[in-house]
């Protein structure tokens, strides 16, 4: 789909961490590179805010990670997992990413969502139409709803370029040389350290 970028344009991306993460981890056993991801998202336009929404681990490994995405000037928020009677546990960030998108549209031309979470569907719908944005999406295209990628203006796969956007994962290639989810059987490698286990970052470029 063809869409306008410019370097005026006013952009703030949204980054639901856990969406990418688990993407990362469960196709190709890998970290998300924050930084690469942040660059493309933002594409050389005026970037005004980027936020990342973390849910904190009951280990609390995470003040590593929150302290590299603020060296890129990616600012984190984070909530406590719920762990409710029985053992069962929740952790999303839907309900609050949406209403931040929301609540900046008025003073951006582009909001740029970094999940492939379907349940922002409504929250795209209305940021076209009552907030007036370009809506655009950045993830993995094998892990993103097929609805969510129809409704926005435009959607980066990170899936194209796999390389690009994970850091130390495992993968195949098809016959026509496209880097591809890795088949081979192996450990499930942990991918946590000092980013906590959500991804790597580096300073950008």
């Amino acid at each position: 789909m063809a869409v306008i970028k410019h370097r005026s344009q006013r952009v703030a991306v949204f980054i639901d961490t856990q969406n990418l993460y688990h993407s990362a981890k469960n196709l190709y056993r890998a970290k998300v590179n924050f930084n690469n991801v942040l660059k493309d998202a933002v594409a050389d336009r005026s970037l005004v805010r980027a936020i990342a929404y973390v849910v904190n681990t009951e280990s609390g490994e995470e003040q590593g990670f929150f302290e590299a995405l603020a060296k890129i000037g990616i600012e984190t928020k984070t909530k406590d997992l719920q762990i409710f009677y029985g053992g069962a546990k929740k952790a999303d960030w839907d309900v609050g990413m949406a209403i931040d998108a929301i609540k900046m549209a008025p003073k951006l031309d582009a909001v740029v969502l970094a999940t492939g979470d379907g349940d922002f569907v409504p929250a795209v719908e209305h940021l076209k139409t009552a907030g007036g944005c370009q809506v655009e999406v950045i993830s993995f295209g094998r892990s993103s709803s097929g609805k969510l990628r129809e409704v926005v203006d435009d959607f980066v796969d990170m899936d194209e370029n796999p390389k690009r956007y994970t850091i130390g994962g495992q993968y195949g290639r098809s016959r026509g040389g496209r880097v591809t989810p890795s088949k081979e059987k192996g450990d499930e490698q942990q991918t946590s350290g000092s980013s906590g286990g959500w991804g790597s970052v580096k300073r950008l470029a």
